[in-house]
């Protein structure tokens, strides 16, 4: 393994696995192609290893050893069926079964129809189809939550910390240009006038579902919840908890069939229709009108920050405490509005930053805010103001520079080593198949159960 891969590992390639399924998006043109590999019941298909290798050469990767990539897939394949069997991780089937149907249902949106996408995605079926996406789903959960049930005590001492830099700082990779940034991000306000017209809009529909139109027909005309709206609104084996919190009260309201008054949420304006309740579990439909705003309210929501960013200039109040007070955005508020990256800390690369806020960072320095601007956030239109906390040019890894990232790559490193030995511990009684192709292939642990010579 050379030095490259080896310090890919430590970086967590094991959560790489993780990382990118939980991303993996079904890309047009793709098929899979053939078994590399069985472990229990469950399989690793050439393409996910093939799969792999791209994704650590899109992360800088010079040289993959296609062996180490199956040997990562087979492990997470084994956590994932050990998962299955573990009465502690909840069984999630029937709510990611239904995940994979809203999100086949998000993916046929945006074809004019079916046979279309599926032409597109290379599968001979939506059920095949939905079936891709279910097993994607369920190897994400299964297999993150077993990692995290075996590794949820790991800990790492300054010491260890230490050690683990003084033993790979020459093969640490040089830190890119970063910047640290912090955010008050707003949603636009809607005029009360803008507010009445959804409802009005909404009042009407239902009234005409009461004079005869079904509810599913109206769904798939004026939805605009591109999960349901191409199912007429159905969302099935909804669990309690599962939406936000009108959707579900309006739901667990009604009588069978029964349809809601309009209601608020934070997509928009709504009337929900309850199919059937069993339990904790409940089916729905609904109709979304997004609750999107007009230039004008967006023109206002830009001049209230403004006004803040002015504010703070005049020292009568600190960024923090005006992100706390104005900004929408939860995940930043409570946290001085410092907006994390990838690796959970407060640092991004540059190069990462998307083009609508970096263009609006352009020569700014340490310590200076952005104007008011328009951006989207998770498809709605949103207002933000930006700090530029800190610049870091690239520079070499050093502990004084960067210790809670070496101590995150040591934290790593400990969670692998007890992966592999409860891996290791699996084997004798793990059914495990791989495919001729990987005869030559020297695995890290027995896979192949090959008696060890004295």
């Amino acid at each position: 393994m050379t030095n490259k891969l080896k310090i890919t590992f430590l970086l967590g390639i094991f959560m790489m696995i993780f990382s990118s399924n939980m991303n993996a998006q079904l890309k047009p043109g793709e098929l899979v192609d053939g078994i590399a590999a069985v472990i229990g019941d469950e399989i690793v298909l050439e393409s996910d290893v093939n799969e792999q290798m791209n994704y650590a050469k899109q992360q800088g990767a010079s040289e993959t050893d296609k062996c180490e990539f199956l040997e990562n897939l087979i492990s997470n394949k084994l956590l994932v069926y050990e998962a299955k069997k573990d009465t502690l991780i909840e069984n999630r089937s029937a709510a990611i079964k239904e995940q994979a149907n809203a999100k086949y249902r998000q993916l046929l949106s945006q074809f004019p129809d079916e046979k279309t996408m599926l032409t597109a995605y290379k599968f001979r079926n939506g059920f095949e189809m939905k079936n891709a996406i279910e097993k994607i789903d369920i190897d994400q959960y299964y297999g993150q939550a077993k990692y995290q049930r075996i590794t949820e005590k790991a800990d790492v001492t300054p010491n260890e910390v230490t050690d683990f830099y003084n033993l790979y700082k020459m093969q640490l990779p040089e830190v890119k240009d970063e910047i640290s940034l912090a955010q008050i991000m707003m949603y636009p306000k809607l005029t009360e006038a803008h507010k009445e017209d959804l409802i009005k809009r909404l009042k009407k529909i239902k009234q005409d579902i009461a004079g005869g139109e079904t509810f599913e027909s109206q769904a798939r005309i004026y939805s605009e919840d591109e999960g349901s709206a191409a199912n007429g609104g159905l969302y099935k084996n909804i669990y309690k908890g599962q939406m936000v919190k009108p959707f579900e009260a309006a739901a667990l309201n009604l009588q069978e069939n029964e349809i809601s008054d309009p209601i608020e949420s934070e997509f928009g304006y709504h009337i929900v229709q309850l199919i059937k309740k069993s339990g904790k579990v409940y089916d729905a439909r609904h109709i979304l009108l997004k609750a999107t705003p007009t230039d004008d309210e967006i023109k206002t929501a830009k001049a209230k920050l403004d006004s803040i960013k002015g504010l703070i200039l005049e020292g009568k109040m600190t960024f923090k405490d005006a992100a706390f007070r104005f900004s929408d955005d939860k995940k930043t508020k409570f946290n001085a509005g410092i907006i994390a990256g990838a690796d959970g800390s407060d640092k991004i690369e540059r190069e990462s930053i998307p083009g609508s806020i970096s263009y609006e960072l352009a020569g700014l320095n340490k310590g200076d805010m952005t104007a008011a601007f328009e951006d989207e956030d998770n498809k709605r239109k949103v207002v933000k103001l930006i700090k530029q906390e800190d610049v870091i040019p690239a520079h070499q890894i050093t502990l004084e520079t960067d210790y809670n990232r070496i101590k995150q790559m040591a934290l790593n490193k400990k969670r692998n080593e007890m992966i592999e030995k409860f891996v290791n511990a699996q084997l004798p009684t793990t059914f495990i198949s791989i495919d001729g192709r990987y005869d030559n292939c020297k695995f890290k642990a027995n896979w192949k159960k090959e008696s060890i010579k004295k």
